[in-house]
């Protein structure tokens, strides 16, 4: 697997799965949420609604991931996934290193080879990005490791971390260069 990580915007990224920050509500909310929102268009919060009506009527227990198709983003999915917030005592690297291996999970199931996702929990849920940036890449190390194979197979050949400014990216990519 390819793992990388750049600057931009994640609505922007031509991959298979788009990986969304969401509030476990799952209709939109702020940051990289209200953005894939407001990108996406209609069809997003109308699928979101769907499974609140049907299969999550309590919303998406945070460190678990869904998808959902992408609307009008150049992603064919969205997967979103729940982080922990900090300032409400979720303070378990397991709890947000789920939110990356679930995602990869549901993303394996779709068959998408390629996912970009953002610094889940970083921000507004109040993790510093140093430490997102380390359970991170060492989530999708270790999920990599678990799940051999190429993407004929089903298995995620690429995933591409999409950062928001230059110190998250020189977070990420310090994980990156650590072993």
């Amino acid at each position: 697997m390819l793992i990388e990580a750049i600057r931009g915007d994640l609505t922007l990224e031509r991959v298979d799965a788009i990986v969304n920050a969401a509030n476990s509500s799952l209709l939109g909310g702020g940051g990289v949420d209200g953005a894939i929102h407001a990108a996406a268009g209609p069809a997003l919060l109308a699928e979101c609604r769907r499974l609140r009506r049907t299969t999550l009527p309590d919303g998406l227990p945070t460190g678990e991931a869904v998808a959902t198709g992408a609307g009008d983003l150049p992603a064919r999915w969205v997967i979103h996934t729940v982080g922990p917030d900090r300032h409400r005592g979720q303070t378990d690297p397991g709890l947000l290193a789920s939110c990356f291996t679930h995602s990869l999970d549901v993303a394996a199931t779709l068959g998408a080879s390629s996912v970009a996702f953002p610094a889940v929990s970083a921000g507004v849920y109040g993790w510093a990005v140093d430490d997102v940036a380390q359970i991170a890449v060492g989530a999708v190390r270790s999920w990599a490791e678990q799940h051999p194979g190429d993407a004929d197979e089903g298995v995620v050949a690429l995933v591409r971390f999409v950062l928001f400014s230059e110190a998250a990216l020189a977070a990420f990519r310090g994980a990156l260069a650590a072993r």
